[in-house]
């Protein structure tokens, strides 16, 4: 599998693999064949085992797939069998949101610090969470190993903000802001716009009454 290159289609579905295999083991299924998961996850039976097969398989003719070992190998493909530092740069309802959401440690994402630029907001804590100045920010990333910032900021403080902890050494950037950010290629960016997403949400009702 080294060096092979995965879609992005298949990428996007492994989150939901990881889910409703949690949701069988919650459940005590022990196994479960591509055509019962195709039927819960409304996804092809063919399609579950070509996106598996993409990562050796792990499934075994006239058995099924083995529901724990499954969802621990996909918790490994995803990198979640272990823990990830992150920050949260902007302290308003969606950063606050963001560091009072328990189930991201459980997938092994770790908030270990909030930073705005508000004096009001600097001294506030959020699930234990200090929110500090952002002139703490490029040595508390340096000094807890942040892999993961969050940027829930106005756009136009985004880029001068990602410039700053590119330079900290930060790889990978959770991107809130309704821009664009232009970063090193080596910089992984995930951008979330959802007034993008509420307007594809907007599209496809149109479409239905149509």
């Amino acid at each position: 599998m080294e060096g092979k290159e995965i879609s992005q289609a298949v990428i996007r579905r492994l989150p939901r693999y990881y889910r409703y295999l949690g949701e069988l083991m919650e459940s005590g299924v022990e196994r479960i064949s591509s055509n019962e998961l195709s039927e819960r996850m409304k996804v092809t039976a063919s399609q579950i085992r070509q996106d598996l097969n993409n990562f050796g398989g792990f499934g075994q003719q006239g058995y099924g797939y083995n529901v724990k070992y499954l969802y621990t190998e996909i918790a490994k493909i995803l990198g979640i069998d272990k823990s990830h530092n992150m920050i949260v740069i902007g302290a308003g309802n969606l950063g606050q949101a963001i560091a009072n959401y328990a189930n991201f440690e459980k997938r092994g994402f770790v908030v270990k610090g909030l930073f705005d630029i508000n004096p009001r907001l600097q001294g506030i804590t959020v699930r234990g969470i200090e929110v500090r100045g952002m002139e703490e920010m490029e040595d508390f990333i340096r000094a807890n190993d942040i892999e993961i910032v969050a940027l829930t900021i106005p756009k136009n403080k985004a880029p001068e903000v990602a410039e700053r902890v590119v330079a900290c050494g930060v790889k990978a950037i959770w991107n809130f802001a309704h821009t664009d950010l232009n970063v090193p290629p080596d910089v992984i960016v995930e951008n979330v716009h959802l007034s993008e997403s509420l307007m594809r949400l907007s599209y496809n009702i149109v479409k239905s009454k149509k």
